[in-house]
């Protein structure tokens, strides 16, 4: 379970971990991802949608988010947002994840750049099996 001090930063030496126990990885930094635009797919109390899932982005994929209502994809410059493009990594919103699973559409994962409070919903195994290491 991630401790922050309710903004989503880290007590003084604390550092979040990822799914598999480890310390947080960064997802991307091009585009820059994570709630806080820092690259971390780490959340806080002002992360109502919970963007801790480090995906790989795939065109089936963001077509798939954008038919259910989240388009990834389209640039919008007014809000300094590039579009995720095929193979670009982006901190999802676990509950989209969860529901792609569900539809059949789940992206690739980086587990050591998925935050571990996406347990809280997801099971640790559904991650494994769509982790961008898996065989």
């Amino acid at each position: 379970m991630s401790i922050t001090n309710g903004n989503g930063h880290y007590p003084q030496g604390i550092k979040p971990k990822n799914v598999l126990g480890g310390e947080l990885k960064s997802c991307c930094t091009d585009p820059m991802t994570g709630f806080y635009r820092d690259g971390y797919c780490r959340t806080g109390a002002d992360d109502v949608g919970r963007h801790t899932v480090c995906i790989v982005a795939t065109d089936e994929f963001l077509e798939y988010s954008r038919s259910v209502g989240n388009d990834l994809s389209t640039p919008m410059p007014q809000f300094a947002f590039p579009g995720v493009k095929d193979g670009d990594k982006w901190c999802l919103c676990v509950t989209r994840w969860q529901q792609a699973l569900e539809d059949g559409m789940a992206p690739r994962v980086d587990l050591e750049a998925t935050d571990e409070s996406a347990l809280r919903v997801v099971d640790l195994e559904d991650l494994k099996r769509y982790a961008v290491d898996a065989a």
